[in-house]
């Protein structure tokens, strides 16, 4: 029992950090009663924490080269634990995005050492086993977020999906800093401090200007000069990372067309099957009147399907050329998302259904291969970077799609509100629906005509998320069709517990 000790460590952690991402989307419309919150900022409380641990993932994999991943994971688990207090004591919207920021670097300091500490503390077999039980959790954990987010904020309240990594945290400090080895550490690699500030300049003011467009529209002048600003950072990122002797990423690399298409790839890989599930959250909750358990409930086919469906792919498909199960795995969610999107005012969760399972298979297939495709299309001697990178790509394509979808879901139901002529401020009321808050965007409109309101909000939520559901199933099946065309490559060879090939199980984005 004490040789998994150092394997418990790191599963508690990574379970920690992964569920993050998911559990508060079923929090968000308590969340924003209790902090009188506006929906771009609590938009922002789920973007934060991924856009944070996608920017610094690569960075901290190169520091724990440095310093050693048993210090880095130790140290990030702790500031991990910390930012969830913080979070879980928030009094504004402001400070629950601040410390949801740092929470994230906690995040991506555990996700960047966590193959390196499982190749240092386990060889043979046990490793293989390792990596297959890391693997098992983080699917876990995929799934569990939703739940566990709606039992906690339904039965206790949305503080504790914070509050409860704090005893979590403890046990897994204390069991690492007891059993867990230390990694070797290289001194010929330098931290891309320069390439880092570029990247996460450029991802951050590329989502302030999805956001403003949700708000002010995509012409205006504040939307406009995000956009220039985002690119002008982006021009700054390539440039300084061409001159880099240890670059965050070789551009080189993306010359590749393989490479290039995998992380596309990687990218609408999240952005089409996971950013739609927050508003699915919110709509089943604000037009169904779910309680958040149920809320969480109605996702579980998604998130059931693609863990079983990604224990088999990394079974069986493991020598299957790689554009095969990830251009086929964007194909099935682009297939799942157009049979979602046949919502309307009076339907449903099981209208959704059909559409989860399908997205989810899709999911499944996908997911275990895409890092290990990527080591296939890099050289050996950037395999790690490569590795990295496709994690990074994932998750940005997470952080970028929440306010994609959200600018589109708010767009439609804001046409919708003014068409009726039944709401003053269509604008305001529409933010307040998307939000989850139809109750107050209810509120000023005669008595008389609340029903006839209330009918208009459930068919314009359902027509924005039909809206989703179409751009994402187009966007999924043509990343599918490059994939399938353009990559090729065979996949990295079966060695036993290969770092890269077995950590990426997980089906969270």
């Amino acid at each position: 029992m004490r040789k998994w000790m150092p394997l418990l460590a790191v599963c508690l952690g990574t379970f920690m950090l992964l569920i993050d991402v998911t559990i508060v989307s079923v929090a968000l419309p308590q969340m924003t009663d209790s902090l009188d919150a506006s929906f771009s900022a609590l938009q922002w409380v789920v973007d934060i924490y991924v856009l944070v641990l996608a920017a610094l993932l690569m960075a901290l994999g190169s520091l724990s080269d440095l310093a050693g991943a048993r210090r880095v994971y130790l140290a990030g688990l702790a500031v991990f634990a910390l930012a969830s207090l913080a979070c879980g004591l928030s009094t504004s919207s402001a400070m629950l995005i601040a410390a949801r920021g740092v929470q994230g670097l906690g995040a991506a300091a555990m996700f960047a050492t966590n193959t390196a500490l499982l190749a240092s503390n386990y060889q043979g077999r046990d490793r293989g086993v390792a990596f297959g039980m890391w693997g098992a959790v983080n699917g876990a954990a995929a799934a569990a977020g939703p739940i566990l987010g709606g039992l906690l904020t339904q039965h206790l309240d949305w503080r504790w999906i914070f509050l409860v990594n704090l005893p979590v945290a403890a046990v897994a400090l204390f069991i690492g800093a007891k059993h867990l080895a230390g990694s070797a550490t290289r001194v010929d690699r330098r931290i891309d401090l320069p390439g880092t500030l570029g990247f996460t300049l450029a991802a951050t003011l590329l989502i302030f200007a999805l956001i403003r467009a949700g708000e002010e529209g995509w012409g205006a002048g504040s939307t406009l000069a995000l956009f220039g600003g985002s690119a002008l950072a982006l021009i700054a990122f390539l440039l300084v990372e061409r001159g880099r002797r240890d670059p965050m990423l070789d551009l080189g690399l993306l010359r590749t067309p393989s490479f290039a298409t995998l992380m596309t790839g990687a990218v609408v890989f999240s952005a089409a099957a996971f950013a739609n599930l927050v508003f699915v959250s919110v709509w089943a909750q604000s037009v169904l009147d779910f309680s958040p358990v149920k809320a969480g409930l109605i996702l579980m086919p998604f998130s059931g399907m693609s863990f079983i469906a990604a224990g088999l792919a990394g079974r069986f498909l493991a020598s299957v050329p790689p554009q095969y199960p990830i251009g086929g795995g964007l194909l099935l969610i682009g297939a799942g998302s157009f049979l979602e999107m046949f919502l309307t005012g009076t339907s449903g969760w099981t209208a959704l259904l059909a559409g989860f399972l399908v997205a989810g298979i899709g999911v499944g297939i996908a997911s275990p291969i895409l890092a290990s495709a990527a080591l296939a299309a890099a050289p050996a001697d950037r395999a790690g970077m490569a590795g990295g990178a496709a994690n990074t790509f994932r998750q940005l394509g997470f952080a970028l799609g929440i306010p994609a979808v959200g600018t589109v879901v708010s767009g439609v139901i804001a046409t919708k509100l003014a068409d009726s002529g039944l709401f003053t401020d269509s604008d305001a009321a529409a933010e307040l629906v998307t939000g989850g808050q139809s109750a107050a965007a209810l509120a000023p409109v005669a008595e008389e005509s609340r029903g006839a309101a209330q009918r208009v909000i459930e068919d314009a939520y359902a027509a924005g998320l039909d809206q989703v559901f179409l751009i994402g199933g187009l966007v999924a099946v043509v990343a599918g069709v490059l994939v399938l065309l353009v990559v090729r490559g065979s996949t990295v060879p079966a060695e036993s517990g290969h770092p890269q090939r077995t950590a990426d199980l997980t089906t969270a984005p």
